[in-house]
């Protein structure tokens, strides 16, 4: 197909993309809430002929194109759906009218595009499946659900898009490796007899032990483990005491470990845990540690970002390709380049006007990202699918 011929295309289901994301902006969804979002796609599909998989009674779909999936060949593409507990700001003609609700991370751009690639898909007799997922940004995600539903089986290749507010609408950017960090989470429960403050010596100071790991363990962490390998170890919450005069009994501390690194990321809980005892031993508190697993890193397999990036900058111009910077947040699209190899690709979304970054009540995203994500897309597709 020319680049002509497929330009065409996308121009021909752009209103309706345009549409759809309007009405998914305005209508957001918390995680595991997505019914209506559910339906909207489902209903999309079904007008273009194709048959939808529902997970009723929960949310998210998945629709194969050209029929149901062999054992291999198949390539994917994933959309998340939910929105963020944000409240959006007046000025947008199409706004969040739901109260504290809102697509502050792009996940209508996402889903838009992946319900306007399933029909050009149909009208191009490719054979894909397209994966619409709950929960991203649950804990720790919908991806892992539907992959052990067996999303991903018969799939050679799966692609994700993610809006970048730092890059350009228009352009799309590519990182071969890894592109976003794990994210797991620790708990950490220090008690002692408690006392009085003027006494810290004849009790155990609680506060003390834990000022001792807020700034030890980090500083230990990075002396133990290979430096060139990116790691992040944040204390988020310390909690304990009821009074200025008092030394309290029990005191929780909280946070989250990141890493970019698959290695690093089997090997810490283990770690962090001898630390803690070991730092917090000369206080002399009882320690309860506990890690919580959450979501591993996304690697990006070099080749399929090779192809992805070549069919690209044949459509689009070397101009549209941007190198992608990796990001120490989460992604559970991580989940299926588990499984199989894929990519999550950067869709910069900034515009004329003032762009916030992810996660922020003032983030927006330009509608022309909408056609760069359907051309990137479907010729993403086409080439892996060759």
């Amino acid at each position: 197909m020319t680049p002509t011929s497929l330009r065409s295309e996308v121009a021909a289901v752009l209103p309706l993309v345009t549409e759809i994301r309007r009405r998914l902006h305005s209508q957001p969804e918390l995680s595991y809430g997505e019914f209506e979002t559910t339906r909207l796609i489902a209903a999309t599909v079904r007008e273009a002929g194709l048959e939808p998989r529902l997970r009723t009674p929960h949310t998210g779909l998945l629709v194969d194109v050209g029929g149901p999936a062999p054992d291999q060949g198949v390539v994917g593409f994933r959309a998340d759906l939910d929105a963020l507990p944000i409240q959006e700001p007046e000025g947008l003609e199409y706004r969040s009218v739901v109260p504290g609700v809102m697509h502050a991370c792009g996940h209508d751009v996402h889903a838009a595009i992946g319900t306007g690639l399933a029909l050009l898909a149909a009208r191009l007799g490719l054979k894909a499946r397209f994966i619409f997922q709950p929960a991203e940004e649950a804990y720790p995600g919908g991806g892992e659900e539907l992959v052990g539903e067996g999303a991903a089986l018969g799939l050679s290749s799966v692609i994700a898009f993610h809006c970048d507010p730092s890059l350009e609408a228009g352009r799309v950017g590519f990182r071969p490796g890894p592109i976003t960090a794990s994210a797991d989470r620790f708990f950490i429960t220090l008690e002692g007899p408690g006392g009085h403050t003027a006494r810290p010596h004849r009790t155990v100071d609680l506060v003390y032990a834990a000022g001792l790991l807020a700034t030890q363990l980090p500083g230990h962490l990075d002396r133990l483990m290979d430096a060139r390998l990116p790691k992040s170890v944040v204390f988020g919450k310390i909690s304990g005491g009821t009074a200025v005069n008092v030394i309290p009994s029990s005191l929780e501390m909280s946070g989250t470990c990141r890493t970019l690194d698959r290695g690093v990321w089997e090997d810490i809980p283990s770690l962090m845990e001898r630390l803690v005892h070991e730092i917090v031993a000369p206080a002399g508190p009882k320690v309860v540690f506990s890690y919580q697993r959450g979501i591993p890193p996304v690697i990006n397999d070099e080749q399929v970002v090779a192809v992805c990036m070549a069919a690209v900058t044949e459509l689009l111009g070397p101009e549209a390709v941007a190198e992608a910077p990796t990001s120490m947040g989460a992604e559970d699209f991580s989940r299926f380049t588990q499984a199989v190899p894929g990519s999550l690709i950067r869709l910069g979304v900034k515009g004329d006007h003032r762009t916030a970054d992810l996660h922020s009540s003032t983030f927006r995203a330009d509608e022309g990202a909408l056609e760069t994500g359907l051309l990137a897309g479907i010729a993403s597709l086409l080439a892996l699918a060759r």
